[in-house]
């Protein structure tokens, strides 16, 4: 059985509930999207911690994504501030 992509959560930005362990096992990540809230499992290039903001930027089919930390929230009209 092939494994469709879930497109939809490309982009999203998450909070690990539980942390990836890098190319030694995945993780957990809560992703806001479709109007709601899902799980999927996450992996990683290096381990992450649990707590971790991160950026989904690709997804494995079947619930799993590939995730890279992602800074904290900050508000892009600060930027303007500094100009």
């Amino acid at each position: 059985m092939r494994k469709v992509p879930d497109d939809a959560v490309i982009g999203c930005v998450g909070l690990l509930h539980v942390g990836t362990r890098g190319q030694r096992g995945p993780g957990e990540v809560v992703v806001r999207v479709r109007g709601g809230s899902e799980a999927f499992l996450a992996w990683s290039e290096q381990p992450l911690a649990k707590g971790t903001r991160v950026l989904v930027v690709e997804s494995r089919g079947e619930r799993a994504v590939d995730v890279i930390a992602f800074p904290e929230e900050t508000d892009p009209l600060d930027e303007l501030d500094r100009l």
